[in-house]
């Protein structure tokens, strides 16, 4: 089951189109990366994902239900993190939640048990300070705490990780990866570790467009290379490979990089037999030896190129 529906989506203000005739759905339980630069329409699809924006044309469904804007009824359904939470800073995260809940209409009983499972997936069990003495990490991690309080069914994070350090990064997707499962996940971001962290489906946004989109393991398949990669231990090693008799049509167009060697081919089971062949005959082992696969930035970069 798709858990959001995109179909045909255009917006514009003034005389600039920000999207343009966007389609994509995101399949339940998955983590959804929604990649894009700066300006290149991923917060105004959010906007209208969540019923604050009006698309020009088009259709969103949120779990099966139309989102109709200024309607929000499918929001009953969305968790949501913007890029920059606010917080009453006077109260302390278990009063803030408390507040959250009773707003959305839950128990006390509820809101109890639901709050302390979420600040201690937080990480936030021990914090008992107020909210203003709180670092930019700590906000984001109870912003998602606070977004997943109700059990939605769908999380949407707007660049969740921006202007983190690394530590703080690392928190936020080690949080997002522990709900998998529990809910659907979708994130805008420009990070693209990120993504290949944890992302198992993602859509590329390109002024406006998509330009990209699938499981990573389709789109890098599509795209991918005929190239073997060797990584020597040393330059006297790299230099006995290359001047082996047995290897030169194969190597006629090696590109070497300090030690690394990159091997085209049409053939990479044949090429590989054929090296590794000779790796034994030198009795060399070498660092790495594997079939390149297309990085997440190469694809991202030949997708807005």
């Amino acid at each position: 089951m798709d858990m959001l529906q995109i179909s045909h989506i255009a917006k514009t203000f003034d005389d600039h189109q920000v999207i343009r005739d966007i389609s994509f759905t995101v399949p339940e339980h998955s983590v959804f990366g929604f990649l894009g630069q700066n300006g290149a329409g991923k917060t105004t699809m959010m906007k209208m994902i969540l019923g604050l924006l009006c698309p020009d044309r088009g259709k969103i469904t949120v779990n099966g239900e139309t989102v109709r804007y200024g309607q929000t009824k499918t929001n009953r359904f969305i968790g949501y993190l913007p890029d920059v939470p606010e917080f009453y800073g006077f109260m302390k995260p278990f009063e803030y939640l408390q507040l959250c809940g009773e707003i959305a209409g839950m128990s006390a009983k509820e809101i109890k048990r639901k709050s302390e499972e979420l600040l201690s997936v937080a990480g936030l069990e021990k914090a008992d300070k107020k909210i203003a003495g709180f670092s930019r990490g700590m906000k984001q991690r109870l912003g998602i705490a606070q977004a997943l309080l109700h059990e939605p069914k769908l999380l949407i994070c707007d660049e969740p990780t921006s202007a983190l350090d690394p530590m703080g990064r690392k928190e936020i997707l080690d949080m997002l990866t522990e709900v998998r499962g529990k809910t659907t996940v979708i994130f805008s971001t420009h990070i693209l570790s990120d993504v290949e962290r944890i992302c198992d489906h993602v859509a590329i946004l390109h002024k406006g467009s998509l330009v990209m989109n699938g499981t990573l393991a389709e789109i890098r398949a599509q795209r991918k290379q005929n190239a073997l990669l060797l990584t020597f231990a040393a330059p006297e090693d790299k230099k006995r490979v290359l001047s082996a008799e047995s290897l030169q049509i194969l190597l006629k167009n090696a590109e070497e990089q300090g030690l690394d060697v990159i091997i085209q081919a049409s053939d990479l089971q044949e090429a590989a037999s054929a090296i590794l062949t000779e790796l034994a005959i030198l009795n060399i082992v070498p660092v790495k030896f594997e079939v390149l696969e297309p990085t997440l930035e190469s694809l991202f970069l030949a997708a807005v190129s």
